[in-house]
């Protein structure tokens, strides 16, 4: 065994570009490390290029982006928000932020992206009980986006504002558009263990121009144009420094590359695993960015094989995780109403997501596969 097989192997650990250096050095000697400025400005311009969104807000978090496209949106205490149950906790502490309520909805079994079919069943349900949903917020599963034309169709027949929550699909396209611009407004995340890093960050993303003022005053303590310090309204301290910025503008500049990397990734395990009895991966669409690569077991091979699996990589310093468990099992959430919640369930009782970091390398990736071979007696 070599230095290098006993290294730790981890589930998504930041790649820097090279460039995060010579930036950051930049933003120190012009001295604008503060939330403002040029840097901000060139970083939400990337962002714009890379997505094909008119306007982009870099805020200090994915959750503070979604906090606000909520805001924005006109969603208020007392509204209806739609979310999928299997996402990160994350995607939904916001709508509770605003005053709203929850109500989740189950995943299609293939990709654990939203099951369009009980999405139309929530619409037309709480529109009939004089409660419609005031939104719904999309969230695209490991890099894979979910079903946007049938979701998009959905939320104009019923009036219902669309976010995007990309947080894990930045890279992504549906349909040859980007993740992320579907939709009334998206968002990002650029936390450390994402395709590109901030260190912590996030975006908005919107057609809106008023919106995208406002979001950005809001994320400011919703200051408004005087000399003094004068505020109307409830802001809150959410802008991205610049600093922060300047790394994000040079992990930008490498975006196709570590998406491809990621793919390549994608396509090592399934070459590896895909005829191991018992194992199966999500469908890959041309458009999907692989931030994660996922295994989901059959129940053939019991409720406590994907734990094992998971036992016997730590054993051997590999980082692998669970699925998201779904909302509608957290503590927090689990009296919210909901619509299944069966299909993301087994989803997390028997799924895996496996190490996927840009760097990781083909030798590395055989480490992975040799250990669940074995741990299944493949």
């Amino acid at each position: 065994m070599t230095d290098s097989d006993r290294l730790p192997i981890l589930l998504s650990p930041p790649h820097l570009s090279g460039r995060e250096q010579e930036y950051v050095m930049q933003v120190l000697a012009d001295n604008w490390v503060a939330p403002a400025g040029p840097w901000l400005d060139r970083f939400e311009a990337a962002i714009c290029r890379a997505t094909g969104a008119a306007h982009a807000v870099a805020l200090s978090s994915g959750t503070a982006a979604l906090h606000l496209a909520l805001v924005v949106a006109g969603v208020k205490p007392g509204d209806t928000v739609i979310s999928a149950s299997m996402t990160f906790v994350g995607a939904v502490n916001p709508i509770v932020y605003v005053g709203a309520t929850p109500v989740f909805v189950d995943s299609e079994p293939l990709t654990g992206n939203l099951d369009t079919n009980q999405l139309a069943s929530a619409l037309s349900q709480l529109t009939r009980e004089g409660r419609p949903a005031r939104a719904v917020i999309a969230t695209h599963l490991y890099g894979r986006c979910a079903d946007l034309a049938t979701i998009s169709a959905l939320c104009r027949q019923h009036g219902t504002v669309l976010i995007e929550d990309a947080a894990e699909a930045l890279g992504a396209t549906y349909q040859g558009r980007a993740a992320g611009i579907w939709g009334d407004v998206g968002i990002y995340s650029f936390n450390g263990n994402k395709v590109i890093t901030t260190g912590g960050g996030g975006a908005l993303v919107t057609a809106n121009g008023a919106w995208a003022e406002r979001a950005r005053k809001l994320a400011t303590q919703a200051r408004e144009p005087a000399l003094h310090y004068e505020h109307r309204e409830l802001g809150y301290n959410y802008r991205l420094s610049s600093v922060s910025a300047a790394v994000g503008l040079a992990q930008l500049e490498a975006l196709p590359e570590r998406v491809a990397a990621r793919r390549q990734i994608n396509a090592w395990y399934r070459d590896r695993l895909s005829e191991v009895t018992g194992i199966s991966f999500p469908p890959l669409s041309e458009g999907d960015s692989c931030w994660l690569t996922t295994l989901v077991l059959s129940g053939e091979l019991g409720s406590s094989a994907a734990a094992s699996i998971r036992s016997a990589l730590a054993e051997q310093a590999i980082e692998a995780r669970p699925l998201w468990k779904p909302m509608h099992l957290q503590p927090l959430y689990q009296h919210e109403r909901r619509f299944g919640g069966e299909v993301s369930a087994a989803l997390f009782e028997r799924g895996i997501c496996l190490p996927s970091g840009s760097a990781l390398t083909e030798a590395q990736v055989s480490r992975v596969c040799s250990v669940i071979r074995t741990a299944l007696g493949a």
